[in-house]
This record gives structure tokens, C-alpha cells and sequence, in this order.
């Protein structure tokens, strides 16, 4: 499916005059208020893939820094593609994760062999690309192409819920909500703007109501009833990240980016204090594509 050729659901005229007060007011409140950030300067194709792949599970603050170094020595996804597999786990030092290091040189690996280096503006195609969902995909289509996909995250789902539809929405609904929420042709302002809301005044606890631009037109304060977007997104929790073996794997990969580990350092290194342990983590950062043994050394794949 074409991303140019998004279908959206049709709203009553009710929730259409709604919609229309929101966009509105949303816009003019991003044009005033809205977040400056290094990939909402670009519209290059590839470095916006490059921060939505960073972005996943990694706050704005961090991935910042790391995508400006990054894509200064990985400048194409031609460049990318052909780097050493070693070299772009180091560049990626700081965002955790590094699976998605690997994934995002993969995809563009399948960016210069199927689509002659250029990032497709194309739902379906970019949904092919190891590493890219539903959300990465449209968010692309939307900040790079400047298509009226709407990227739905945890934030959007807040805003959609609550402000648009008052209602918990099924993630079928959930999604054609937001993609009928967009104004036309301003795919790329609009989501960004709903971003931006979701993130700083339409919170998961306690929303910041007072100073919200759509306070007067929410539907949920509206409606006066139990917020929506507890049952449109249920809240998981966490497990602990200390002493996980992500932290430990974490660990491996920060001490591998230092040089290749013999197999007797990779306990100490892993911080673990059973071989057996070290070992389990060391297999899962090889079936990742992040590590691989030569001989009796663990290294960063060449």
C-alpha cells in the first residue's frame, strides 16, 4: 500500500467539528511551543529513519548527541551499509539496545539493494525493513515525506483517546482515529505537534490540564468520566533494570567496544559471577548479530 494512498475512517459531524477546533488550536500552539529537535530540521529520508529507529525506547535527551556523531560518519545508507558491523555498534554506544544498531544496518543494507539507496516512500515497503513497524514506518512516511500517515505512539494514543474520542479505542480504531485526526497536508506538523502534547501536558499520570491548549475542547474533560487511555493503553511495569540480563549485556557490549574479550574475561567484563551466566549472555549477543566468537574471543562482528 502506497503511503500516498492511506485510507481514513469517516467521523460524525460532531466529532468532526471537534476535530477541526483541535487541529486547530494544536498547530498554532506547536507553531508557538513546539519542541526543537535535531531531526525535526531534516527531511532527508535516511537520517529520519535514522532517529526513529534511535528513538525506539530511548528518550529525545539521549538519543540527541548520538545521532548527530552518527550520522556525521554514516552520512548515507549507502555508507552505512558498507561500514564494518563493529564500527556502527561503537557509534551507537549510549543508546542501549544495540540490536537495533544492528537492525538499522540491515535495513539499510535492503535500502541499496532494493530501492538503489533511497529510503521508499512507501507504507509497505518500509514495514519490510528489519527493524521498522507500524509506528517507525508512518513516521517516516510523515516527517520525512511529508505524507498524512499518523505515527502512533504511547503519547498519541493519550491524546487521541482522551482529547478526540473520550473513549478507550481498540488499536484497529485506535489507528484510524488518528489517521482521520490529520489535517490534510499537514501530516508532518500535526504529528509532531500531538508529540509534543502527549509528552509535556497529556501525560500518563497526572496530566498537566492547566495550560493545555486543548483543555477547553478535550472530550474527556468533556465528558467528566474515567480516563480512556488507561484502558486504550494499559501501563506495564518495568522489571528492574539493574542486575537484568540486559544490564549485563549492556555491560559486554561497552567492554567489547573497548577491544575483542578472551572467553575467561567475559564473566568479569559481563559482571556476572557464573560462567554458565556469561556464557547465556554471550550467545544471545551472538544470535543478535552484535558479537561473534572467534576462536576462544568474543569480539564486535567484522
Amino acid at each position: 500500500m502506497n503511503g500516498r494512498r492511506l485510507r481514513f475512517c469517516r467521523l460524525a459531524s460532531p466529532t468532526l467539528r471537534r476535530v477541526s477546533e483541535v487541529q486547530a488550536l494544536l498547530l498554532d500552539w506547536y507553531a508557538r511551543e513546539g519542541r526543537t529537535l535535531a531531526w525535526r530540521r531534516t527531511r532527508d529520508p535516511y537520517a529520519v529513519l535514522v532517529s526513529e529507529i534511535m528513538l525506539q525506547q530511548t528518550q529525545a535527551s539521549r538519543v540527541e548527541p548520538v545521532y548527530e556523531r552518527f550520522l556525521a560518519r554514516f552520512p548515507t545508507a549507502g555508507e552505512l551499509a558498507a561500514a564494518p558491523p563493529a564500527e556502527v555498534v561503537i557509534a551507537w554506544r549510549g543508546l542501549g539496545y544495540n540490536r537495533r544498531a544492528v537492525a538499522l544496518q540491515r535495513a539499510a543494507a535492503v535500502i541499496v539493494a532494493r530501492h538503489g539507496g533511497r529510503v521508499p516512500a512507501d507504507l509497505d515497503a518500509l514495514r519490510a525493513l528489519p527493524g521498522v513497524g507500524a509506528y517507525t514506518a508512518r513516521a517516516v512516511l510523515a516527517f520525512a515525506f511529508g505524507i498524512d500517515a499518523a505515527p502512533v505512539d504511547t503519547n498519541v494514543a493519550r491524546v487521541v483517546a482522551r482529547a478526540i474520542a473520550g473513549r478507550p479505542l481498540r488499536p484497529a480504531a485506535l489507528q484510524a482515529a488518528a489517521d482521520a485526526a490529520v489535517p490534510p497536508g499537514r501530516g508532518r506538523n500535526w504529528s509532531a505537534a500531538v508529540m509534543d502534547l502527549g509528552a509535556r501536558h497529556c501525560t500518563a499520570r497526572a496530566p498537566r490540564c492547566a495550560g493545555c491548549p486543548l483543555a477547553d475542547v478535550c472530550a474527556w474533560r468533556r465528558a467528566g468520566g474515567a480516563d480512556p487511555s488507561a484502558a486504550t493503553a494499559p501501563r506495564r511495569t518495568a522489571p528492574a533494570f539493574a542486575g537484568s540480563d540486559r544490564f549485563h549485556r549492556g555491560r559486554l557490549v561497552d567492554a567489547l567496544r573497548q577491544g575483542p574479550l578472551p572467553a575467561a574475561d567475559v564473566p568479569a567484563a559481563a559482571g556476572v559471577d557464573h560462567s554458565d551466566r556469561a556464557a547465556s549472555l554471550a550467545a544471545r549477543l551472538v544470535a543478535d548479530g552484535i558479537a561473534q566468537w572467534d576462536g576462544a574471543t568474543l569480539r564486535l562482528p567484522r
